[in-house]
């Protein structure tokens, strides 16, 4: 029987994935932020793993994109209530291969675990005709663009886009407020942005952080 770990802060909808999994798939947890996604399936392993793009601490893109080099081998099914050709893109290019509107879970997330365990990419139905359209047009959107951010430079800009304080990102990360501003000079020397709303609307474009 396949694994399943499943990501979403909202309990209720973790239950109702849950119930409607155990028949075919064994629930291994469940983890109701990012950061804590990251560290339960690196120690799980779990085949299947199905994550909401809007968490706290760490979003499921962030998640995805490091699950794809800590996690290989685990096939990622976003189920999002953000059902936009947009923010299905950024889940693919951060590793996700299956992508599913959260009012349609009832129907298709079955499916989709089935699909995705057969090497195919399965994307939920209001959305297959544009994806098709851009996949037929070689779109440049499909390409997949590497960060030129470290992966704590990253954390640190996903909290100034969510509007956190320096102190805030410190308690957050465990870091202190000097080591905050280090990063966050690094990261307007790289950009050539400074303005928390450039960097909020960088952040957004980048599937860095997502508006809940």
């Amino acid at each position: 029987m396949k694994t399943v770990l499943i990501a979403d802060d909202h309990p209720l909808l973790v239950e109702g994935i849950s119930s409607l999994l155990r028949s075919e798939f064994q629930v291994l947890g469940s983890a109701s932020n990012g950061r804590d996604l990251v560290l339960q399936a690196e120690r799980l392993r779990p085949d299947l793993i199905t994550l909401d793009i809007g968490m706290p601490a760490m979003n499921g893109i962030e998640a995805a994109t490091r699950l794809k080099v800590s996690c290989p081998d685990s096939r990622i099914v976003c189920v999002t209530q953000q059902n936009d050709i947009e923010y299905l893109l950024a889940a693919f290019r951060a590793g996700a291969v299956g992508f599913v509107a959260k009012q349609d879970i009832l129907g298709e997330l079955v499916d989709a675990f089935r699909t995705v365990l057969q090497g195919r990419t399965y994307v939920t139905p209001s959305l297959r005709e544009a994806y098709a359209r851009l996949v037929r047009e070689n779109s440049d959107k499909l390409r997949i663009v590497s960060s030129p951010l470290t992966p704590r430079q990253r954390e640190v800009l996903q909290l100034i886009a969510e509007g956190k304080s320096t102190k805030e990102i410190a308690a957050a990360l465990s870091i202190s407020a000097k080591t905050v501003e280090f990063h966050r000079g690094g990261i307007a020397e790289i950009l050539g942005l400074s303005s928390i709303a450039d960097l909020t609307r960088y952040a957004l474009h980048h599937g860095i952080t997502q508006h809940r």
